[in-house]
C-alpha cells in the first residue's frame, strides 16, 4: 500500500486522482492528506472523497505529518516545481500533471533536485495511453512506413474548450506559460514518443486575434456581465458543475473560473504554428487553434516506405459534436491504402486516463510502449514550447540545448 498526499485541490485532481484512488485503488493506495491555498476547495474535495484524511493547512506541515510515499502536484501550472521540489527534498516522489513546469529555469532547477535527491518525478502525459494512439505506435515501431522522415500535425480546439483557457487562470503566460506549454506539451510529448527522437531546434510563431481585446461589448467576468444575454462565449458559473468548486470558494482567493474571453489581460496566443528539427533527421510542422469550429486532430508521417494519417474528432459543438471518430490510414509504396479499425473506447481522453492510472497505482503492468513518462519526458516536451516561446518573442530559431540541460540521471 502507497500513500498519497494531494496538492491543488480543482477540478482535474478530484476527477483525474482523487476519486479514482477512493474508489478504484483502495487496494493499493491511499490519499493522507491535501493541500490546496483555497482551503474550501480542499475541503470539498475531501467531502466528495468519504472525508478520510485530513486537510492541511500548509505543504509542508501536510508532509511532516502526514509522511506520504507520493505528492500529487496539480496546482497552477506556475507553482508545479516549487511543491515537486519540496516533495522529492523531502523523501517524497512526485507525479505531477502536465506540464511539468513552465519555463527552463524551473526545468532545470526540477531535473537537478531529481539527481540531487534521487526521487523520482513522474508525468502524466495520458496521450500516451490511448488505444487508438498506441496502436499507432505499435505500427510505427513494426516499421510500416520505415524510416521517419517528416511530420504534419494539426491540433483543433473548438470554442466550446478553447475559449475555456482564455477565461481561467491560463488566459495568463505568468500562470500557463501559454497554451504551447500548457496544452501542447501533451502534443509534443506524443510526437517526441512516436519518433523516440529527441527535439533539437524549434522556430514559432503566434498571434492573439479571435480572443483578446478584439470586442468593445464586453464585461469583467460573465456573471455580471451587461452583454452575457447576447454573447455566445457566456458561461454560466453558477451551474452545478462549477457553483461549489469555484463560485462558492471565490471569497478565499478571489478567483474567477468565468472571465471574460475578450479581456485586455490575455497574453497567451490562440493560433499557434511552429517547425522543429529532430536528433535524428526527423521534421515536424505543427499547429494549434484554440477557436476551431470543431474539435480533434489530423496527424500526418512521412516515412521512406510510405505515409500514415491519422485523425480524431469528438467535442463539443461543430459537426462532430456529441461523436467520438478515429481514423487510422497506411499508404505503402505499392500504391495501396490500408484502414485499420481502432475501436472507439469510452472514458476520460479517449480511454487514456483509466490505463495511465492503473500503471500509476498498480504498477508493475508491463510497458512494451514505454507509455509511463519520466521527468526527462517532461522535460524534453516542455522545452518545444519553452523554445516556441522564446522563438516568437526574439524572432529567431531556438536550440534546445540552449535551454534544458541534460542531468548526469535520468530516473
Amino acid at each position: 500500500m502507497k500513500t498519497y498526499a494531494i496538492v491543488g485541490a480543482g477540478n482535474r485532481c478530484t476527477s483525474m486522482f482523487a476519486l479514482p484512488i477512493t474508489k478504484d485503488f483502495t487496494d493499493v493506495a491511499q490519499i493522507v492528506g491535501v493541500y490546496d491555498p483555497n482551503y474550501k476547495r480542499a475541503q470539498l474535495l475531501q467531502q466528495k472523497c468519504g472525508g478520510n484524511f485530513p486537510v492541511y493547512s500548509s505543504f509542508e506541515e501536510m508532509i511532516n505529518d502526514a509522511k506520504p510515499d507520493i505528492v500529487i502536484v496539480t496546482t497552477i501550472d506556475r507553482y508545479h516545481h516549487e511543491y515537486i521540489i519540496k516533495a522529492l527534498e523531502m523523501g517524497c516522489d512526485a507525479i505531477t500533471e502536465k506540464p511539468m513546469t513552465i519555463d527552463e529555469e524551473k526545468c532545470n532547477a526540477i531535473l537537478e533536485a531529481e539527481r540531487r535527491t534521487g526521487r523520482k518525478v513522474t508525468v502524466t502525459f495520458n496521450m500516451r495511453y490511448r488505444p487508438f494512439t498506441a496502436r499507432l505506435k505499435e505500427l510505427l515501431q513494426q516499421r510500416t512506413i520505415g524510416d521517419i522522415l517528416s511530420v504534419h500535425f494539426e491540433w483543433f480546439l473548438d470554442t466550446n474548450h478553447g475559449a475555456d483557457y482564455f477565461r481561467r487562470w491560463h488566459r495568463k503566460k505568468e500562470n500557463s506559460g501559454g497554451l504551447l506549454i500548457h496544452k501542447s506539451t501533451h502534443h509534443f510529448d506524443f510526437i517526441n514518443w512516436l519518433l523516440e527522437e529527441e527535439p533539437v531546434e524549434v522556430s514559432a510563431f503566434g498571434t492573439l486575434r479571435f480572443y483578446g481585446p478584439t470586442r468593445e461589448q464586453r464585461g469583467t467576468r460573465c456573471l455580471t456581465c451587461n452583454y452575457k444575454s447576447s454573447c455566445e462565449f457566456y458561461f454560466d458559473i453558477s451551474k452545478e458543475s462549477t457553483r461549489e468548486m469555484y463560485m462558492e470558494c471565490e471569497d478565499v482567493d478571489a478567483y474567477y473560473r468565468d472571465q471574460c474571453v475578450f479581456s485586455e489581460e490575455i497574453d497567451i496566443e490562440d493560433s499557434v504554428s511552429l517547425n522543429v528539427r529532430y536528433s535524428g533527421g526527423a521534421l515536424m510542422s505543427y499547429s494549434l487553434t484554440a477557436h476551431s469550429p470543431y474539435e480533434g486532430f489530423k496527424l500526418a508521417i512521412n516515412g521512406s516506405d510510405g505515409r500514415i494519417e491519422a485523425e480524431t474528432f469528438h467535442g463539443a459543438v461543430g459537426p462532430f459534436a456529441g461523436e467520438d471518430i478515429n481514423r487510422l490510414r497506411l499508404y505503402n509504396r505499392e500504391q495501396e491504402e490500408i484502414t485499420f479499425k481502432v475501436p472507439v473506447i469510452g472514458g476520460a481522453h479517449g480511454g487514456g486516463d483509466e490505463r495511465l492510472l492503473k500503471m500509476l497505482f498498480r504498477g508493475n503492468i508491463s510497458d512494451p510502449l514505454h507509455q509511463q513518462a519520466k521527468s526527462w519526458d517532461g522535460a524534453m516536451s516542455n522545452a518545444i514550447g519553452f523554445a516556441a516561446n522564446k522563438s516568437m518573442k526574439e524572432g529567431r530559431s531556438i536550440l534546445i540545448k540552449d535551454l534544458v540541460r541534460s542531468p548526469v540521471v535520468t530516473g
